[in-house]
């Protein structure tokens, strides 16, 4: 097991209206994606100043981890298909974290 995680943290601003639709599709994502072997966390957050920004933190074991995540059919079928076309704009930050 390597001496880092890997961090991923992305954003989300959605078109208006649709962040109710995004969030209960990243509900069921969240949940989908806490099951995979790789995954150590998965959380999602609405701004209080700005409800169409979603913030999303995710950490895997090993960066590899996050690209099987990314292939993963729930992925595929939920977030590429579903969630992003309903999003103005989407920025993802990838980062190593220690172990503690």
């Amino acid at each position: 097991m390597p001496a880092t995680r890997f961090e991923v943290v992305a954003t989300y601003t959605t078109l208006t209206g649709r962040e109710a639709e995004v969030l209960e599709n990243l509900r069921a994502l969240a949940q989908a994606s806490r099951e995979e072997p790789g995954n150590v966390r998965y959380e999602y957050f609405q701004g209080v100043e700005d409800d169409s920004r979603i913030v999303i933190l995710e950490t895997y074991h090993t960066p590899g981890d996050f690209e099987a995540h990314r292939q993963t059919p729930h992925f595929q079928r939920i977030g590429a298909e579903t969630i992003i076309p309903l999003l103005q704009s989407r920025t993802v930050s990838t980062f190593e974290s220690p172990l503690d």
